[in-house]
């Protein structure tokens, strides 16, 4: 059975202790000329399954995670729940206690004048605020 997906907001999100929380933008090519949330990490919704242990590598010490894709209605909400299904079969301890999935997207978080990073470093060292 599919893991359900729940949902946060942008003001939510900025909400939220900055250090247990891991941003997993799930864009493909268009992360590298529209901008990305400042700090998250980039793991393509075209390979994403096969790169889902490297991502629980790169997330550790995080407790949440929150996916998002340009507009969170199908890219950013599958490869959530492809990791709680993942995390569901390996029954390992990672740490992570909760996947959620950004509203609207990174369209949505831009529009709203929330912080962009333009930055080409990959991890990206920005923070949220």
């Amino acid at each position: 059975m599919a893991a359900l997906v729940s949902y946060i907001s942008a003001s939510q999100l900025l909400n939220l202790n900055e250090t247990k929380v891991a941003i997993v933008d799930v864009r493909d090519d268009e992360r590298s000329y529209d901008a990305h949330i400042a700090g998250s990490l980039h793991y393509a919704s075209e390979t994403f399954s096969e790169k889902i242990p490297g991502l629980v590598r790169d997330v550790q010490g995080k407790d949440t995670l929150v996916f998002h894709c340009a507009l969170s209605q199908v890219r950013g909400p599958s490869c959530a729940r492809l990791l709680a299904d993942y995390l569901s079969e390996v029954k390992e301890n990672t740490g992570i206690k909760k996947i959620v999935v950004l509203e609207r997207g990174f369209n949505g978080w831009e529009a709203s004048g929330r912080p962009v990073c333009r930055c080409t470093e990959i991890p990206c060292k920005g923070s949220l605020v």
